[in-house]
């Protein structure tokens, strides 16, 4: 019962929209479902505006999220950023995702960078079996703090770890009765970075092209039981992408960029009746009840429909981003997901204004999954600071 309890709270706002896959004829739909999902959601509006392609970007202040390792390559000495996402509008009004990150160059080879993401999912009654409420106006919330280092390995690579503590407060301690008591879940990942970059000429035309990719969310289960009776994975995942800036002219650049993402989290085995007692056995595919190192490993090869299925659970994501005098941006993106393992499919368009010591960008999505597609109407918002280029200009207003 508690563990239905949790696994609906965290599928209904979180990026699993299952019911626009269901009902897809001759294909069985067999999604991934994990433990605070919130750590998938982009939480910029400039990635968010490119399909959710950030792996292999240039570097900016929300590299935190995408790859650690670009921070070796990011041209400020300073920054910061804050962005604002308004969360599955479309199925509620107040689930809001806000984060803050930002970095500082510790060297020309060397820089650390911090972030804090804050998913609150609105206000929620808690109710008993005969539906009697038991807890009003509770504020279910979740937020990460991170830490990472990235380091120059070579003129034309870097490598980056970053660190993470994630709390989860889905309940408030709050149990049905006759089912064991609650607690928020808590829990410490890692990530493992790598990025290259290279100038490359296309032609006549002068360009850059980089290949990183990101291990993240390597850490022990959560638990949200008091007696950690149930234990969820962490959605840990491997990113891998490239990118390709053009330079047109002295004005005019264009970048295209893919990421593919896997989960490595093992895949739902479909059970069936056992005839030797009243139970149930696993027919096709693993058991995922296992270890993480376990399940890392086992999730490249534990679909129940075999090597198809394991292609499925690869998701797509691709963008196109467009500068002018490096101050005025467009962006276009698409990113795609099996229809059996979720079928979040959308297109992403934004803007991007960039200045002496302030960066505006603005992110929407457009699904294409569905009528009532609750990813429909997202917005993010992201207003960024080169606090080393503010810090000149004060210096420099008061020497004159």
């Amino acid at each position: 019962m508690l563990k239905r309890i949790f696994l609906s709270i965290t599928v209904l706002f979180s990026i699993v929209a299952s019911n626009f896959a269901q009902n897809r004829i001759g294909q069985n739909f067999n999604a991934i479902t994990t433990g605070v999902p919130f750590l998938t959601i982009s939480p910029d509006a400039r990635s968010g505006a490119l399909g959710d392609a950030g792996v292999a970007s240039s570097p900016d202040a929300n590299s935190i999220h995408w790859n650690p390792a670009k921070y070796a390559f990011i041209e400020e000495d300073v920054t910061l950023n804050l962005s604002y996402v308004p969360w599955l509008r479309n199925l509620v009004k107040d689930i809001n995702f806000q984060s803050i990150s930002g970095s500082y160059k510790l060297s020309k080879n060397q820089a650390l960078a911090a972030s804090l993401m804050y998913f609150s999912l609105g206000e929620m009654d808690f109710t008993d079996k005969a539906g009697t409420v038991v807890v009003p106006n509770a504020r279910p919330n979740e937020f990460s703090f991170d830490l990472a280092y990235a380091l120059k390995l070579s003129k034309n690579m870097s490598g980056g770890i970053a660190v993470r503590y994630i709390h989860s407060n889905l309940t408030g301690g709050f149990a049905q009765a006759g089912s064991s008591p609650t607690k928020a879940g808590n829990a410490v990942a890692a990530d493992i970075s790598y990025f290259f970059t290279k100038d490359m000429k296309l032609e006549d035309k002068t360009g850059t092209f980089n290949f990183g990719f990101n291990i993240s969310n390597l850490g022990n289960k959560i638990s949200y039981s008091a007696d950690n009776a149930y234990n969820d994975f962490l959605p840990a995942n491997l990113r891998v992408g490239a990118s390709y800036k053009l330079n047109l002219d002295e004005y005019n650049s264009i970048t295209a960029m893919l990421d593919i993402n896997k989960l490595l989290v093992p895949t739902p085995p479909i059970y069936g009746p056992d005839t030797t007692d009243t139970g149930e056995k696993i027919m096709h595919g693993k058991s995922d009840d296992v270890s993480v190192p376990v399940g890392i490993f086992q999730s490249f090869g534990d679909a129940p429909g075999g090597f198809q299925e394991e292609m499925h659970e690869l998701m797509y994501s691709a963008g196109i981003e467009y500068w002018y005098v490096n101050q005025f941006a467009i962006r276009a993106g698409y990113f795609d997901e099996h229809g059996t393992k979720g079928n979040r499919k959308y297109f992403t368009m934004g803007i991007g204004v960039k200045l002496n010591v302030l960066n505006f960008d603005f992110a929407y999505v457009v699904p294409t999954a569905g009528r009532q597609n609750p990813l429909a109407n997202t917005l993010r918002f992201t207003l960024g600071f080169n606090l080393k280029s503010l810090a000149n200009k004060k210096t420099t207003k008061k020497k004159s």
